[in-house]
């Protein structure tokens, strides 16, 4: 169906540049007797489409982080189309503009309409169609039994977005929208069995979000308002089943005999909804001052319905007795009141200097209750574990809060200073891990203080300097690997050596710590790179753009040993290069046409805890055959390697070929 679209599509382009050519062959009419007053008619339909093939050799070594890294395969494809409509009557519309990238080889495709009529209505769709697949062999266990690791995914993540305006181009803009995520497809999920054991089977993924809301704008010279109420629905239906022997990442035997999973029948019913309010305000009532503000309340609420059906030979570790079956219920419920709200401003006291102060609270807290009944079963004499349930109510309070003040101050009019401080704090109540000492709950306070420089240089006109620094010292944090005490800064230079000759710069820091003893955790991560862009005459002949990023990054830090519970040091270190360059010539050319060569590509080499080599050459070469129809094709080569996991690396050509088609 898509390529008979793709045809219907391209059909008015071929035939009008076939009838274009056949006027050129007929002999000239005779002369008009007097010119036309009227002015000539626009075009109702602008554009082009790219139709074409793409090939894809045999995939040599891991198909898997092929599809993982690449995921293109071999099939027709509508690599582009992008059109305009012109209505000249108005009737329904005035214009109309259309664009849709990648359908058919790609892992990631799009189409957007805009559809608009002066002062009625604008309607805007875009759609966004995702391969996501995910199964790197060296992820978690390489070794499962089918032939993927744990946690793998082959799906598709679909997005579509839409909006209407109504009333258009006046003071009062009514608004209609549609959001939709879902995901679908198959792939690998884990069974645990308690602390004993871990089982990858077979999954089914569905899930979706809709997203309703409708709302109003007031838009004038010196205030704008939005007040919007919207409402989402979520549901999901995750399934697992497997029926073959499955012995999970536990090889070998505990107490004296091996555990294994037989059968698995596993079923996910979770719905929810939500019902949310906006606010949005912005105000200028005096040339020097601008306020905003925005308020957003919802409270989502979830149900949650699961059950399962396990056979085999499994161990409850509490009751250190074996069974052949077990059946779950599992239901619970949740919610969520949630309230965000900022406000900030900006003062212009003269014209050099701008003070812009902003703050915002984020606050939610989940009440939750679930209820797990566990029922074992044991073929005689065995006596199978009695039934248990489990009943949890669970409490989540997390309150952030961000303010900060910057001012910015131009000097002169090639330099201009910034300087500014920002405050974060918060607090958090969550249910505690199930190795916690403290009791059911455990707390924690996040408090940093931020200090923030920076400057825009232009020391002469073909020089311009942008420089950012962000130093933090925090009294208390969440995570073991949160922004601690940290230093962060950036440089960036734009030199225009010749009309034709430009370089950029950039060098970015960040050296993170967090002290206590039982932490100890350093990160450093930097990323320094340069790229010339060369184009001379405007790049009617030749042009020339690369550039080179060197990244490098260290993390050390304490951890505990699960067997052991001793302290032990992580060191992950990785170095890494990257390169990239894009040549264009223009070929002689022919009747007013001339061909274009593109050759180029990029690598990527990286040494450290985990080394690995990415290289991915490419040509690409367009021969136009009229002004309206252009024969393109592009070879391209990815090959990936790592000297730790061969098994991973992977090498494969691909070949596209295929018609530009312009009107």
């Amino acid at each position: 169906m898509r390529y008979l679209a793709a045809f219907l599509l391209a059909a008015p382009l071929v035939a009008q540049d076939t009838q274009q050519a056949a006027q050129q062959t007929q002999p000239p009419a005779p002369a008009a007797k007097a010119a036309s007053p009227a002015p000539p008619t626009e075009e109702w339909l602008t554009g082009n489409i790219d139709l074409g093939f793409r090939w894809v050799s045999g995939i040599g070594g891991s198909v898997p982080t092929y599809r993982t890294v690449v995921n293109q395969r071999q099939d027709f494809e509508l690599f582009g189309a992008d059109f305009t409509i012109q209505n000249p009557k108005h009737r329904w519309f005035d214009r109309i503009d259309a664009n849709a990238y990648g359908w058919g080889s790609e892992p990631y495709n799009t189409a957007h309409v805009d559809a608009r009529k002066l002062g009625i209505y604008d309607f805007t769709f875009d759609y966004r169609n995702i391969a996501y697949f995910n199964a790197e062999p060296s992820f978690a266990n390489p070794f499962a039994p089918l032939g993927f690791n744990q946690q793998s995914f082959d799906t598709r993540i679909r997005s579509l977005t839409s909006e209407l305006d109504l009333h258009t181009g006046k003071n009062i803009v009514p608004y209609l929208a549609f959001d939709r995520n879902s995901q679908n497809g198959s792939g690998i999920d884990t069974w645990v069995l308690g602390a004993t054991n871990q089982f990858p089977v077979p999954a089914l993924f569905r899930e979706s979000t809709q997203n309703y809301r409708a709302g109003v704008r007031f838009e004038y010279s010196k205030f704008h308002v939005t007040l919007e109420q919207g409402g989402t629905t979520f549901k999901n239906d995750d399934e697992s089943s497997s029926n073959i022997l499955n012995y999970g990442d536990l090889t070998t035997p505990l107490l004296g005999q091996s555990i294994s999973l037989n059968s698995l029948s596993e079923l996910y019913g979770i719905r929810g909804d939500a019902i949310y309010s906006r606010g949005l305000v912005t105000a200028t009532p005096y040339p020097w001052l601008t306020l905003s503000g925005q308020f957003l309340f919802s409270q989502p609420r979830v149900d949650v319905h699961f059950t399962d059906n396990a056979a085999g030979n499994l161990l409850l570790l509490t009751e250190l007795l074996f069974y052949s079956g077990q059946t779950d219920l599992a239901t619970g419920a949740a919610k969520q009141p949630h309230v965000t709200s900022s406000a900030g401003g900006e003062i212009r006291p003269f014209r050099r200097m701008q003070i812009i102060e902003s703050w915002m609270t984020d606050r939610y807290h989940d009440s939750a209750l679930g209820i797990l009944s566990s029922f074992y079963f044991a073929s005689p004499p065995t006596v199978p574990p009695p039934p248990q349930t489990t009943a949890n109510a669970e409490t989540q309070i997390v309150n952030y809060n961000q303010n900060a003040v910057n001012a910015i101050y131009e000097v002169t009019n090639r330099i201009t200073l910034r300087g500014g401080y920002r405050r974060v704090w918060g607090n958090a109540t969550v249910a505690a891990g199930v190795l916690s000492q403290t009791g059911s709950f455990a707390t924690g306070n996040l408090d940093r203080n931020v200090a923030l420089a920076g400057a825009t240089l232009r020391p002469w006109d073909k020089l311009r300097l942008n420089l950012d620094y962000e130093g933090a010292s925090s009294d208390q944090v969440y995570f073991r690997t949160s922004l601690n005490d940290y230093q962060k800064g950036r440089a960036r230079a734009q030199y225009q050596a010749t009309p034709s000759l430009a370089f950029t710069a950039n060098f970015f820091v960040l050296s993170n710590r967090n002290p206590a003893p039982e932490v100890n955790w350093y990160f450093l991560s930097r990323d320094n790179s340069l790229a010339v862009y060369w184009t001379p005459d405007n790049s009617k002949r030749f042009s020339f753009v690369g550039e080179y990023d060197r990244t490098t990054e260290r993390s050390n830090i304490v951890y505990l040993v699960p067997s052991t519970l001793s302290p032990a040091v992580s060191i992950y270190r990785d170095n890494a290069h990257i390169v990239s360059s894009s040549v264009n010539v223009t070929l002689p050319g022919y009747s007013g046409l001339a061909p274009a060569l593109t050759l180029g590509g990029s690598a990527f080499i990286s040494s450290g805890s985990r080394p690995t080599t990415f290289y991915e050459p490419l040509a690409r070469l367009s021969v136009p055959f009229t002004k309206k129809v252009a024969w393109r094709t592009e070879w391209r080569w990815n090959g990936l390697g790592e000297s730790f996991y061969i098994y991973e690396g992977f090498r494969a050509h691909s070949l596209t070929t295929g018609l530009r088609l312009t009107r």
